[in-house]
């Protein structure tokens, strides 16, 4: 009869987890994604190659940058806090992988209890044991072990490998972003270097002028006005140098920081016109993104573990089956407890359990985590988006900057050639001051300007090896 009882609580229990799983929807296992076949670009698609396949040290072949670079990735403190993280998700991992392992835990136990003379057990003790107080020794083994019947072990188990290889994109992600960030940082104080060189090559032009100037003003050729306008024109001049000067400091400053290391004076001889970046901008097709890019990859596993877990909450609403063990010695006395075989007890016993009154509160959690689920497919989605269009936004860039950059270089050189014939009709008298200053001072924004768009070009470019994933070789 019992054995009977017995069968039917558990095809009740069988049936009612039946019927949860008819009330509970499955995942969709759809993310599939459609990229478009080429970028927003006039640049052909070659679908085996692509920049972002170069490891750094080659696409950045500056000895300063790379150093710069390669200390960043040891010391920065967001690159330290990511390996930190890596090692905490790998120790969950491992600790999610002995989920299907029985625990087994030691007890040593030994009390003593004096019941009062006039109850009960006090009495019964005088009476049967002659002592007035019960002594108790137990050395013992417990085991327990649940049976993974619905996956709810191996939905943890997968969720937590998920997240192990989430922290390891993420740390691929900041360090192609420090990549990006350091050599980024590096072209701007290379921009300034330069910028200052123009500042020093205009005071000395602004200096001869004014030479020029006061030589006129002394014979009385001119009056005090032009003198002073002039005089005036090579100070603005002469005020651009302290503050590239200043930018310049900062900017080093600023590098070493982002390299984890204090302030200090940078070394390069490089320049920004001898800055040799892949002339062969090849990068691939849209597809690739979702292997390469680690945001994306990311993205990818969110969802991994976002379904792992709505597999784990609906399992959580299923009975459980666990079996236990107990086995030891066991003795009143002190001098019996290791009295074999006479002390050893053991004990096995199963159980399976329902949740019932937790329905609703477990049935609230499947429901969130659905919805989380559904929540890291969008993101997944959106970060493939925003992939591609960096890719389109960097390689317009660069192609309207090629563009800009031709046309001010031509504007540049006419403007220097302006500034020479405006020196030579004014010593003939043919030109007027006003007009040489003012062929000095476009001369000069040009040039600025010229500099400016050779580093936002360089930027791009960087920009786009960040963009297509490149950076986080090892």
């Amino acid at each position: 009869m019992q054995m009977k009882i017995k069968s039917s609580f558990l095809f009740s229990l069988a049936i009612s987890a039946s019927l949860w799983a008819c009330q509970t929807k499955r995942l969709s296992n759809d993310i599939t994604l459609a990229p478009p076949t080429s970028f927003r670009s006039e640049q052909a698609v070659d679908a085996d190659s692509s920049i972002g396949n170069v490891p750094w040290w080659e696409f950045f072949q500056d000895p300063v940058l790379q150093q710069l670079i390669d200390t960043a990735l040891q010391q920065n403190v967001d690159m330290q806090l990511a390996l930190k993280n890596i090692e905490s998700a790998q120790l969950m991992f491992t600790q999610a992988k002995a989920g299907n392992l029985p625990s087994l835990q030691l007890q040593v136990q030994a009390n003593s209890t004096n019941p009062s003379n006039n109850s009960l057990n006090g009495l019964s003790l005088g009476q049967f044991l002659g002592q007035n107080h019960l002594e108790d020794y137990t050395v013992g083994l417990g085991l327990s072990w649940e049976a993974d019947i619905w996956g709810k072990i191996k939905g943890k188990k997968a969720a937590a490998l998920a997240s192990y290889l989430q922290t390891e994109e993420a740390r691929k992600a900041i360090q192609t972003q420090l990549v990006n960030q350091v050599a980024k940082g590096y072209y701007q104080l290379l921009m300034l270097y330069r910028l200052q060189e123009i500042a020093e090559q205009n005071l000395r032009l602004s200096d001869s002028t004014l030479q020029v100037v006061q030589h006129q003003y002394d014979v009385g050729d001119i009056n005090l006005l032009a003198l002073e306008q002039v005089a005036a024109q090579r100070q603005a001049a002469a005020a651009l140098i302290p503050d590239f000067q200043q930018q310049i400091l900062l900017q080093e400053n600023a590098l070493h920081v982002l390299s984890g290391g204090f302030p200090k004076e940078i070394r390069t001889a490089a320049t920004l016109d001898a800055v040799n970046l892949p002339t062969d901008l090849a990068v691939g097709v849209p597809a690739e993104l979702l292997s390469k890019r680690p945001d994306v990859k990311q993205a990818e596993l969110s969802v991994t573990a976002s379904q792992a877990y709505h597999h784990v909450a609906r399992a959580q609403m299923y009975p459980s089956l666990s079996i236990t063990a107990q086995a030891g010695v066991n003795a009143f006395k002190a001098s019996n407890w290791f009295n074999i075989p006479a002390s050893l007890f053991g004990a096995v016993a199963g159980s399976i359990t329902q949740p019932i009154l937790q329905r609703k509160e477990l049935k609230t959690q499947y429901e969130v985590a659905r919805v989380e689920y559904e929540k890291s497919v969008v993101q997944f989605r959106q970060s493939v988006v925003t992939a591609v269009g960096e890719v389109s936004d960097a390689l317009i860039s660069i192609q309207k900057l090629k563009e800009r950059q031709e046309i001010v270089q031509d504007k540049t050189n006419r403007l220097k050639a302006a500034v020479k014939h405006a020196d030579l009709l004014y010593e003939t008298g043919s030109a007027t001051y006003l007009e040489v200053i003012t062929a000095q001072s476009s001369a000069l924004q040009s040039e600025l300007e010229l500099i400016q768009i050779h580093k936002a070009e360089l930027v791009a470019v960087v920009d786009l090896y960040r963009a297509l994933g490149g950076g986080w070789s090892n």
